[in-house]
C-alpha cells in the first residue's frame, strides 16, 4: 500500500465506528459524523485513518468537516498544535495574533480551559481511539499493519504523556469512563508496547514518494521513539536511562536512514528537507515518518501549510503558496543561537545564512527588528523562512494555495543528537569522541564550523539550531532544566515579562482539559492547576 497515492482519504461512509467509542475523552464527540453500527469496518480505511489523523482535520480536506465535533480543524490540527504547545511556549517563537489561547502560549499562562491545548488533547485521543478500533475490528489484519497501528497508538500516547502527564488510558473500546494512570505507568506501557510491536514492523528502508510504503513507519521509527522516550526518562519517571537512549539512537544511525547531505547548488541540503518536493528530491532518506501532504488530493490548514503561511509575510521572498499570514516569528534568543554577539544583520534569508556561516540560519531580518517591544507586531522579531512549498528543481507545485511539502515528523538527525547527548550525560557530562562525531556530522551538513569539544549547553543549543519550529523545543528545555521553575535561563517575554521572568514548574505539564475533568469522574487535575 503506497500512502503517497492514498492522500485523498476514503469518504466517511467507508470509515465507520461504533457508538460509544469516545469514552476516553470528555464531552466533545470524537466519533466521525453519521456513524452506523450496521456497516462493516474497512480495515484499509481504518489503517489509513490512523496515519491521516496527524495530517488532516477530517474527511473533507481543509474546508471540509472535522473529526472532532465542537472544535474546528485548525484548533485540532496535530502539527499546528504540536507547534503551538512546544514552540510558542519557548525561546524559539512568538506569535502576533490575538486568537484565544495564543497570548497564553506566548506568556506561559495557560490553564485547563485553554482551547488549543484542548484541541491538541482531543486530536491525540481521537488517534488513540481509531487505533483501538482498528485493533479490535473483526477484519483480517496483516501482521505488519497491526504492528504499525500499535506503534501509532504508542506515539499518540507518548505525546499525551509528555504534554499532559497523568492521563486517561484505554487500549480497548469501552462505554466506561477511562481510568487515569500515572506518567510512570504510561512510560512503562509505551516502552513495552514498542519493544513488542517493533518485531513485526517492516525492516528499515529509506524511501521516496514513489517507493512502496512511503509514509509508513518501520522498525527505525520505533527505535527512534524508544530513544526519545529513554532520553527523557528522568523527566517522566525520575530515573535516567541514558545508555538505552544511546543504544536505540545508534540503531537508527546504523540503519539505511541517513542525514541528507546533497544540496543542489541553489538550495542547501538542509533547505531541501523542508521544500515542496522533499518526498522526491532525495531528502526523504532522512525521513523516518513523513506526514504526507499534497496541494490537490490532501489539503489542510493545520499541517505544513500552517508552518509556511504563519511564518511568511508578503514582503519576503516567495514561499510557494499564496497564503502569507504573518504570525509566528523568532524571539531574539533564538536568533542569538546563530549570532551570539547580537550582531544579526537586517538582511534576507539568503544573506543571513552566509552571515551566520550555517545553512540552518533561515531567518529574514530585512525590515525587521531583533527585539520585540510590541508582541502584536509581526515585523518586531526576525521572520523564519525554514519551510516553503518551492520545488528544489524549479518545478511547479500542484496548487498555488495548498502545499505539497511533507512534514518529516521523525528525522534521522534526531538520533545523532540523542546519541551525542546521551553518551555525554553517561560520561560525567563530558562529550565522548563518538558523540562529538555525531554532532560534527550534523554541523558538517549545515556547513557550520566544527568545535574542538561540546558542552551540554552546546548540545542544548544544537537541538535548537537543528530542530527549530519542528515542535520539540519545550521537551528539550524541560530536560535541561531551562523551562519552568527558578531557572536563570531567560527569553524575552518568558512568563509575560519583557525581560524574561520565571513560571512554576507545574507548567512543565499542561492541564487536563476542564471538559474532560467534568465528564470523567476518574480524573484528577495535574498539580498546580
Amino acid at each position: 500500500m503506497n500512502l503517497k497515492y492514498m492522500k485523498q482519504l476514503l469518504p466517511a461512509t467507508a470509515f465507520v465506528l461504533a457508538m460509544g467509542m469516545s469514552s476516553c475523552v470528555g464531552d466533545l464527540d470524537v466519533t466521525p459524523k453519521d456513524p452506523s453500527t450496521n456497516m462493516t469496518a474497512d480495515a484499509n480505511a481504518l489503517f489509513n485513518k490512523c496515519y491521516a489523523n496527524m495530517a488532516m482535520a477530517g474527511q473533507g480536506g481543509a474546508n471540509g468537516d472535522c473529526d472532532i465535533d465542537g472544535l474546528d480543524g485548525g484548533t485540532t490540527g496535530f502539527v499546528r498544535q504540536l507547534f503551538n504547545a512546544n514552540e510558542l511556549t519557548t525561546d524559539e517563537s512568538i506569535c502576533c495574533w490575538g486568537d484565544e489561547g495564543i497570548p497564553a502560549f506566548n506568556f506561559n499562562q495557560w490553564s485547563a480551559s485553554h482551547p488549543m491545548l484542548k484541541g491538541f488533547y482531543y486530536r491525540l485521543y481521537f488517534g488513540v481511539t481509531v487505533c483501538n478500533f482498528y485493533l479490535e475490528s473483526e477484519s483480517e489484519h496483516d501482521a505488519t499493519m497491526t504492528a504499525e497501528v500499535r506503534f501509532l497508538r504508542a506515539l499518540y500516547y507518548y505525546y499525551l504523556m509528555d504534554s499532559f502527564g497523568n492521563i486517561p488510558f484505554l487500549t480497548a473500546m469501552s462505554s466506561e469512563s477511562a481510568p487515569q494512570v500515572s506518567r510512570k505507568e504510561m512510560f512503562d506501557w509505551i516502552e513495552n508496547e514498542l519493544l513488542e510491536c517493533v518485531n513485526d514492523m517492516s525492516e528499515p528502508k529509506a524511501k521516496t514518494s514513489s517507493t512502496e510504503g512511503y509514509g509508513r513507519a518501520d522498525k527505525a521509527a520505533a527505535w527512534l521513539l524508544l530513544s526519545r522516550l529513554y532520553l527523557n526518562a528522568e523527566v517522566y519517571t525520575g530515573t535516567a536511562q541514558w545508555n538505552k537512549a544511546a543504544e536505540y539512537a545508534k540503531k537508527v544511525m546504523d540503519s539505511p536512514y541517513k542525514l541528507f547531505t546533497q544540496g543542489n547548488g541553489k538550495y542547501s541540503a538542509y533547505q531541501m528537507l523542508f521544500m515542496g518536493d522533499n518526498g522526491e528530491n532525495g531528502a526523504s532518506v532522512e525521513a523516518l515518518l513523513p506526514l504526507l501532504q499534497d496541494g490537490v488530493t490532501t489539503t489542510s490548514w493545520g499541517t505544513t501549510l500552517f508552518l509556511i503561511a504563519s511564518t511568511f509575510k508578503a514582503d519576503m521572498s516567495s514561499c510557494g503558496t499564496s497564503e502569507t499570514w504573518a504570525g509566528n516569528r523568532a524571539r531574539p534568543e533564538f536568533v542569538a543561537k546563530f549570532f551570539p554577539k547580537g550582531d544579526a544583520p537586517q538582511v534576507t534569508s539568503d544573506e543571513m545564512v552566509k552571515a551566520a556561516g550555517d545553512d540552518r540560519a533561515l531567518l529574514w531580518g530585512k525590515d525587521r527588528t531583533l527585539t520585540i517591544e510590541n508582541t502584536s507586531e509581526f515585523t518586531e522579531g526576525y521572520s523564519v523562512a525554514k519551510f516553503t512549498n518551492l520545488y528544489s528543481t524549479g518545478g511547479d507545485s500542484h496548487n498555488s494555495q495548498f502545499v505539497d511539502s511533507d512534514f518529516f515528523l521523525m528525522r534521522a538527525a534526531e538520533a545523532y543528537l540523542t546519541y551525542a547527548e546521551a553518551t555525554c550525560r553517561s560520561n560525567s557530562n563530558t562529550i565522548t569522541p563518538e558523540g562529538k562525531a555525531a554532532i560534527d556530522a550534523i554541523r558538517n551538513r549545515a556547513n557550520a564550523n566544527i568545535k574542538n569539544t561540546y558542552s551540554l549547553n552546546d548540545i542544548c543549543d544544537e537541538w535548537s539550531r537543528e530542530f527549530y519550529y519542528e515542535g520539540r523545543r519545550r521537551i528539550d528545555l524541560i530536560r535541561f532544566g531551562h523551562f519552568g521553575g527558578n531557572s536563570d535561563y531567560k527569553w524575552q517575554w518568558k512568563g509575560g515579562i519583557k525581560e524574561g521572568g520565571t513560571f512554576s514548574t507545574s507548567l512543565n505539564i499542561f492541564a487536563i482539559p476542564d471538559t474532560d475533568l467534568n465528564a470523567n469522574h476518574n480524573l484528577v487535575q495535574n498539580p498546580g492547576y
